[in-house]
């Protein structure tokens, strides 16, 4: 990462070709209860008005349009959704590459904290030897 302060999110981000933002977005999309509820009203709606005929039966039983319907939305919702999951395992692999660098760091820090500790405390033990041994 070139920037010190950028996080592994928005690197990845960053990244992103556009029909990867678009797909990120419709799996979003599929993926929520607004969806979901609408579809449901969608549908009860689709089979009320075919078996009570208001308008007239245009997809009467067994609701083959539908079952079309649902088909070609299947069709493509599944390829966009696992483009959607591979672009997670891709920034989990990231974030995870970021943490590996971090606890890296992390390590170095802590044992160059120890080695400094470990030199003040040889010289405060030298200095206490050499004391000691001013007094005698």
């Amino acid at each position: 990462m070139n920037n010190r302060f950028t996080n592994w999110h928005d690197a990845h981000k960053k990244h992103r070709s556009l029909g990867a933002q678009f797909a990120d977005l419709i799996a979003r999309a599929i993926g929520s209860w607004p969806f979901l509820i609408t579809q449901t009203i969608f549908v009860v709606s689709w089979i009320t008005l075919n078996i009570l005929g208001v308008i007239s039966r245009w997809d009467p039983w067994p609701f083959i349009l539908l079952n079309l319907l649902f088909s070609l939305q299947a069709a493509y919702a599944a390829p966009i959704i696992m483009m959607a999951q591979n672009r997670q395992v891709d920034r989990d692999r990231h974030h995870a590459e970021a943490d590996y660098q971090t606890n890296l760091e992390a390590k170095r820090e802590i044992e160059d904290l120890q080695m400094r500790l470990g030199r003040i405390e040889e010289e405060k033990l030298n200095r206490i030897i050499a004391l000691l041994e001013n007094k005698r």
